[in-house]
């Protein structure tokens, strides 16, 4: 690299570097802004100030308003909050009689990062229930009282148990929510009953708004990650799944049928299920300041309601955690919120990764032997892309002398001529320049789509390997302060065995290329040292992982490189440049470029 590269690559640093210290909002930008983001949110969200909930518990004696007891479901605005729990082998799920709503729910198999229990949810800042106007008045059923005669529920294996609890207007009027449960999966079973509302609700309503609001709680050690990979999902009745954004604040009206509505977080989901379709609404999610707190979730589903005794709307409650085969088995497409990519990656990971992935992990063995083993795999399938590659480059190394040659001849100065010329040595010698590169880009699919694959894989969480204590997230066995612009504040060793193996590799192959010119071989230097920092927070699984492939790749390269011999190649090379034109088979590159090459000779004549 010459002294201007070298100038240039330091002055396009600088600059960076300095756009990002001269842009950087001041403390107090920031402080300020973070305060009207989470106003925002939660007056958008709707989330109740806990402090005057508490205020209003302890205010004593309560002083009961008559104008508000003779109101529509009057009685149910005052009563004592009763929790009855509803568990099975896998979730606990408290319900409030205030409300009706399912007030928080734990995961029995699963810890948080810090090894306290997991709670997808919990507290009385997060809502349920429904929205309708009912004698010039607004109802919202997540304020009322409920009463249920039953009990505390503790089913397994093929039990299964419900409990109700109804919202009373009159004797036969009524609200009931049913809960259920049967052992063995995530599922809370949930059907909405009313019964006599037809002449309650305002005659101008032709739906009711079912209200659900959820604040959750940070579950995995890498809160900015957890954030990055936490949103709203939603399907529509043609089987499309959609989301919102998982980088910024957002909100959506969905149109059409909704099936289910999903509050996702990295690993966990909070899914509500309908088997007759919501009728669309208004979804949002928001991120909160609040260092606790992972984001803020809403949405407002409408469901369709009939002038008849009775309206009956069965759904349920997924409850559980984002694993592939998990929602998978339970249906409706839930699967989907998983982000295994785009494109050929998505395919590549569902059609292939994921049962390769899943065969493996039924011997039980670690997850450190699982990736290792599916890397070696990989690398098989691949190795018919590898050799190619190789031999290209073999070609192109055993080319390098007359390719110098012509060069010196030419000069660097006629860039057109010495491509000419070039094309011309490659056509004789039957070599495609791009023939290295093109195994290369079909290998491409394959490795992009792990980098999908590992950080979204519920398998890996709390799972250790040597060091790593867990392969979802980063190891981090050197820690210090942030540092200024960047906030690195650790150094994951995984990826630095990843980055001293690319960087190992990337030498090798620049001493064997005989292609590569100076600026390419400090760009390939360059590279590692950029995913350094780009990956020292990715999960220590991901970069084991492209640690494994980088291994793997070099020593394919030293075994293929001790199996071509140059002189061989040679020899090819020289009698094909002794065949006739006729004979010579073009490849559909020099075909081009030497169309190209034609037009641009007959511009350069026309011009004269």
């Amino acid at each position: 690299m010459d002294r201007n590269s070298i100038t240039g690559l330091v002055l396009i640093f600088v600059i960076i570097a300095g756009s990002f210290y001269l842009m950087k909002p001041s403390d107090e930008e920031i402080k300020r802004e973070r305060q009207l983001q989470d106003s925002l949110a939660r007056a958008k969200a709707g989330i109740e100030n806990v402090k005057a909930d508490a205020t209003a518990k302890e205010a004593t004696p309560v002083v009961l308003d008559s104008a508000l007891l003779n109101s529509p479901f009057g009685p149910a605005t005052v009563g004592e909050e009763k929790i009855l729990t509803l568990e099975n082998e896998h979730i606990r799920a408290s319900i409030s009689t205030k409300g009706g709503r399912v007030k928080s729910v734990e995961l029995k198999d699963e810890k948080t990062y810090d090894g306290q229990p997991l709670m997808l949810f919990d507290g009385d800042h997060n809502k349920f229930g429904l929205f309708f106007s009912a004698a010039g008045k607004n109802i919202i059923t997540n304020d009322l009282f409920f009463s249920t005669e039953g009990h505390d529920v503790q089913v397994a294996g093929q039990d299964s148990a419900s409990i109700t609890f109804r919202l009373t207007y009159a004797p036969d009027t009524y609200i009931d929510y049913i809960y259920s449960i049967r052992g063995g999966d995530h599922n809370l079973g949930f059907t909405i009953v009313t019964k006599g509302l037809q002449d309650v609700v305002a005659p101008t309503e032709s739906q009711l708004v079912l209200n659900w609001e959820a604040s959750l709680l940070q579950k995995e050690k890498d809160m900015k990650s957890e954030r990055q990979r936490s949103t709203l999902y939603y399907a529509l009745a043609d089987g499309e799944v959609d989301h919102l954004s998982t980088a910024e604040d957002d909100e959506e009206e969905v149109k059409g049928k909704v099936e289910w509505i999903s509050f996702k977080q990295h690993f966990f989901s909070n899914v509500l299920v309908s088997e007759q379709g919501f009728n669309g609404g208004k979804v949002n999610v928001y991120t909160s300041t609040d260092d606790r707190i992972v984001k803020l979730f809403s949405a407002n589903l409408h469901l369709d309601f009939s002038r008849q005794e009775i309206n009956t709307y069965p759904m349920h409650f997924f409850f559980g955690p984002n694993q592939y085969k998990v929602l998978k088995a339970h249906g409706y497409g839930l699967e989907k919120q998983i982000d295994m990519g785009w494109g050929p990656m998505k395919w590549i990971n569902r059609f292939i990764t994921i049962p390769v992935f899943n065969f493996l992990d039924s011997f039980n063995w670690s997850y450190g032997l699982v990736i290792l083993i599916l890397t070696i795999m990989l690398k098989l399938v691949l190795s018919p892309l590898t050799y190619r590659s190789y031999v290209s480059m073999a070609k192109m190394r055993v080319l390098k002398p007359e390719m110098d040659q012509i060069k010196e001849k030419v000069g660097q100065d006629n860039a057109a001529l010495l491509q000419q010329e070039y094309l011309k040595l490659y056509k004789q010698a039957g070599v495609n320049p791009l023939g290295g590169c093109i195994p290369l880009l079909l290998q491409m699919p394959f490795t992009i789509a792990f980098f999908f694959f590992f950080p979204n894989l519920f398998e890996l969480r709390g799972e250790s390997f040597l060091w790593v204590k867990d392969l979802s997230t980063y190891d981090s066995p050197i820690t210090f302060a942030p540092l200024p612009l960047i906030g690195m504040d650790h150094i994951s060793l995984m990826c630095i065995l990843m980055t001293v193996a690319t960087l190992l590799s990337t030498w090798y192959n620049n001493t064997i290329s005989g292609a590569a010119n100076a600026q390419m071989k400090y760009i390939g230097y360059f590279m590692p040292l950029i995913f350094l920092f780009v990956l020292n927070s990715f999960p220590a699984g991901l970069n084991y992982y492209y640690f494994l492939s980088t291994i793997f790749t070099f020593g394919q390269q030293v075994v293929i490189r001790n199996m071509i011999n140059d002189d061989k190649i040679l020899a090819i090379i020289e009698a094909n440049k002794k065949k006739p034109e006729s004979q010579k088979k073009k490849s559909k590159f020099q075909q081009r470029m030497e169309d190209y090459m034609r037009q641009q000779q007959a511009q350069g004549k026309g011009k004269k």
